[in-house]
């Protein structure tokens, strides 16, 4: 699915720590990584000092990546292309520009920076990259755990909100090929769904005693079949995965997305949110809308967002 990685390097701890990510993924899935660093145009060109920063960690990627394909699996591995590119201008705008000219099908990005910004992205830049970009982001936020070496990687547990729409479930593929990497411990997902609770109408009045029906009973009743409705999607999502060999369990849960994700996530062990970036239930906010901030702020793991196409 994935060929060419893109990974953004700023020379700060955090966006190297990306490199922990990229070695593993371009070691297990046998995916050339193009290591980019943008030189601030006031500088009028890049100086040798940039050119050796990127050529150095292209360098060790390189080599850290070969080690990853040889302990799973060399003989069924590929050879893997890791270099450095240089750019200068803009960040975020001479990141999608290399991103769409040179075929790149994965962006792995810091949430931010040596800017220090506590937003949830990189500031301006990861902003607009999220933004703009149609290619799946793989976000390390500040705060995330590094990823244990290869030779001790964990059981992993991934994260997969859905709304029951087409477009969330666009994100299916990619979840069957992160939960296959090649050398890893069994892997688990987690379908998740959030099934709102119904609530009495803000203009029902008790005053209105004309009115025959028991909202409260009604909206319990709603509030049930809506629940099993998602109980019985979530099966049926369950049971197409799980015929490619994943283990699969899925949870429904009920509240308000906004809150219920985050709450659910904090309380589990696992190691990515994997998630479209739009949906029935209003999830074409979701990168920038409360659901996302709430994500992006709360929780302390890598999300992996996509930007389905809608179907005109």
């Amino acid at each position: 699915m994935y060929h060419r990685m893109l990974v953004p390097l700023d020379g700060s701890e955090l966006a190297e720590r990306v490199c922990v990510y990229a070695k593993e993924l371009a070691g297990r899935l046998d995916l050339d990584a193009v290591l980019l660093h943008v030189g601030n145009p006031s500088t009028h060109g890049i100086v040798p000092m940039e050119l050796a920063y990127i050529d150095h960690m292209a360098e060790i990627v390189k080599k850290q990546v070969r080690d990853v394909q040889k302990a799973t699996d060399g003989e069924k591995s590929k050879p893997v292309k890791v270099t450095g590119e240089l750019a200068v201008g803009y960040s975020a705008e001479e990141i999608l520009r290399f991103a769409d000219q040179n075929g790149i099908d994965l962006i792995l990005l810091a949430s931010h920076g040596r800017s220090g910004l506590k937003r949830w992205t990189l500031g301006s830049v990861a902003d607009k990259v999220m933004r703009a970009t149609k290619i799946p982001v793989w976000l390390i936020k500040a705060g995330t755990p590094q990823e244990t070496p290869y030779d001790k990687w964990p059981k992993r547990t991934l994260i997969v909100p859905l709304d029951g729409s087409e477009l969330a479930e666009s994100v299916l593929p990619h979840v069957e090929t992160l939960a296959k990497q090649r050398g890893t411990e069994p892997v688990e997902v987690v379908l998740l769904r959030v099934s709102e609770i119904m609530t009495i109408p803000t203009y029902y009045s008790p005053d209105m005693s004309s009115v025959s029906l028991n909202w409260g009973n009604l909206m319990q009743q709603e509030t049930i079949r809506r629940k099993e409705k998602a109980k019985e999607y979530l099966s049926e999502v369950e049971k197409r995965l799980k015929k490619s060999g994943i283990a699969v369990k899925s949870m429904v849960i009920e509240g308000k997305a906004n809150d219920e994700v985050v709450d659910f996530a904090n309380k589990q062990q696992f190691s990515m949110i994997i998630m479209a970036t739009h949906g029935r239930s209003g999830l074409s906010r979701l990168v920038y809308g409360s659901v996302a901030a709430n994500i992006i702020h709360g929780v302390n793991r890598p999300i992996f967002m996509i930007k389905p196409q809608q179907q005109k």
